[in-house]
């Protein structure tokens, strides 16, 4: 176990690492992308909870990530941090995954969790803004898992994507279009990569809004969801862990949302009232 107060090693470049000792082959261990802060560092502690090692990508937040993993050390298992920009065309992401394997004999699940989320319709997306969506919603994960199918070749892969795909949201056009493709990335992959890797998603609802958010806000978004209240984090940790659990189900996608996905256009920001 890595002593939680040294500072623990980080990547210099995109998929290389310090670690200094592999974990033992029989504890599992999971990838999870953008794992330093809200639902990424949720999803790492239910897993941790559930006796994972952790292996804990982020891009830029530095000292969240070392935090983050400091925590879910104080949980008793291992973790280690990998820094990657996946905006970045060059990113290397057999690197990446070559590191957490090496670091994590027992490496068999990947949570694609790193995501961008920018307002704008159509009229409003330029090239860039279309680049950058595509980059890390739907290119990074791509690539991950085509990296993982190759260097691990077993185990599990989720892709956190959004309970929006249910919708057409114009006002977030670019990161829609991302997250739908995601969607069916995930499906195409589970039917590649059977019966060897199960590849699902998870599509959260209200789980985590932004702290910019009003409380008026959040009843008003509530009030479009049949259970009439947002979600907890803990579920869509419980969700992922029923996944990870269920061997027999592959190419699925989880909305954990209250019901907001059965509503025909789903209520956000852009279209607040208040």
């Amino acid at each position: 176990m890595t002593d939680p107060t040294n500072p623990e090693p980080t990547t210099k470049a995109p998929g290389t690492s310090n670690a200094s000792k592999p974990s033992q082959v029989s504890r599992p261990a999971a990838l999870v992308t953008g794992g330093a802060v809200r639902l990424g560092r949720c999803i790492a502690q239910g897993l941790a909870g559930a006796g994972y090692d952790i292996a804990l990508h982020y891009n830029r937040s530095d000292d969240a990530a070392r935090t983050t993993a400091a925590e879910l050390r104080d949980q008793g298992v291992r973790c280690e941090i990998f820094s990657c920009d996946f905006s970045d065309t060059r990113a290397d992401f057999p690197g990446l995954i070559a590191a957490a394997h090496e670091c994590f004999p027992g490496l068999a699940t990947l949570v694609n969790s790193a995501s961008v989320y920018d307002q704008a319709n159509l009229r409003d997306t330029d090239a860039e803004l279309l680049d950058r969506q595509f980059a890390v919603n739907f290119r990074a994960p791509l690539l991950l898992m085509r990296s993982f199918a190759a260097r691990v070749g077993r185990g599990n892969i989720v892709n956190i994507i959004d309970n929006k795909i249910a919708f057409h949201q114009y006002q977030y056009a670019a990161y829609l279009l991302s997250k739908k493709a995601l969607a069916d990335l995930t499906r195409i992959a589970a039917a590649e990569f059977a019966p060897d890797i199960r590849v699902n998603g998870i599509a959260p609802g209200v789980i985590l809004p932004a702290e910019t958010r009003t409380a008026e806000y959040i009843r008003w978004r509530e009030q479009a969801i049949p259970l009439q209240r947002k979600g907890d984090p803990r579920e869509i940790q419980q969700a992922l862990l029923s996944l990870l659990d269920n061997g027999f189900i592959t190419g699925q996608i989880l909305f954990v949302d209250g019901g907001e996905s059965l509503g025909e256009t789903g209520r956000n920001a852009a279209s607040y009232p208040g």
